[in-house]
């Protein structure tokens, strides 16, 4: 379970959520080839009544790892995308330099930049 609080993860997810989410469950899997996939489960969360409502989205957003974190926000920036986030977030601040940020791209794609790998990042415990 993640929590609204003052920690890495909390106020990584404020960046992104705003103020107000409270809490949420992620399952984090990785497969062989080192490609993860994370499951969000909101409070709250509402079903649609067909399953099919093509006019909303259906997939929160993308993760790509680049070492480059700010160079890439700032690419995607100059092609007419823009930050979700101010400035990438420290996992372990002050101990590792694992970062993040999340960012839309022009066609209002959400997408996560990773500096180092989901292994790498989750095997500590983020949270």
């Amino acid at each position: 379970d993640v929590e609204e609080d003052d920690s890495p993860i909390g106020q990584m997810c404020t960046d992104v959520f705003g103020e107000g989410w409270g809490s949420f469950r992620i399952a984090h899997m990785s497969t062989g080839d080192r490609i993860g996939v994370e499951l969000f489960q909101f409070k709250g969360q509402e079903n649609p009544e067909n399953n099919f409502e093509y006019w909303k989205t259906g997939v929160f957003h993308f993760c790509v790892q680049d070492p480059d974190v700010e160079g890439l926000a700032e690419r995607i920036v100059a092609a007419g995308g823009k930050k979700r986030m101010e400035k990438p977030r420290y996992y372990y601040p002050g101990e590792k330099p694992y970062r993040m940020i999340y960012m839309e791209d022009p066609f209002g794609n959400i997408l996560e930049i990773y500096s180092h790998s989901y292994e790498l990042i989750y095997s500590e415990g983020a949270y």
